[in-house]
């Protein structure tokens, strides 16, 4: 399996969170059908048996009428709709009060069951590198597919250059290791007068 990419970013001197949502590489099957899209701020959507696990990253496709809401996977940005019920979802940054738009499919790539895993996410730049594991909590589950980085501010102090890679590594519960991310680091900060 080919890793995605990911840029990240960092603040030296500054505790840094980066909340990653790890997710299988095929999309649900079929794609939920919206059936009704409200006229309410912020906007919802009835979408029966949505199957999102929480807050989950989806994109939009196939609305009449709402052109702006439609979004293609891969090439614009998702949408993280909160879940109100298995049949409905709130989209905070949207405003549906003057919207014509009906019909559409909301589609989505399933959470990576992450139960039994530990993660390696290595920092590597022309200087010493940084590593963070589920192990000394530089990596933390939190959910269905959800982890999340967590550099201190020692940490992040401690990274002497402003340009580097990264890599996370995976070890599943079966014992598989799977490289999920690679990237760019890029710090910025660090000014001190």
């Amino acid at each position: 399996m080919q890793p995605a990419r990911l840029d990240l970013p960092l603040v030296r001197g500054a505790t840094n969170r980066k909340p990653l949502w790890l997710m299988q590489p095929q999309f649900v099957s079929p794609s939920p059908v919206i059936t009704e899209i409200h006229r309410t701020a912020p906007l919802r959507m009835s979408v029966p048996g949505h199957g999102l696990p929480g807050t989950w990253p989806v994109w939009i496709r196939g609305v009449s009428g709402g052109g702006s809401l439609n979004r293609e996977p891969g090439r614009e940005a998702f949408y993280m709709p909160d879940v109100i019920d298995a049949n409905t979802l709130e989209f905070n940054n949207l405003d549906g009060v003057d919207s014509r738009a009906t019909g559409g499919r909301i589609t989505y790539q399933l959470p990576v069951d992450l139960t039994g895993c530990s993660g390696r996410l290595l920092l590597c730049g022309p200087g010493p590198q940084l590593e963070l594991t589920t192990a000394n909590g530089g990596l933390v589950v939190e959910g269905l597919g959800q982890m999340m980085i967590v550099l201190t501010v020692e940490q992040s102090n401690s990274i002497t250059w402003q340009r580097g890679t990264y890599d996370l590594d995976l070890t599943m519960s079966d014992g598989d290791v799977i490289r999920w991310l690679s990237g760019d680091v890029t710090v910025s900060g660090g000014c001190h007068g």
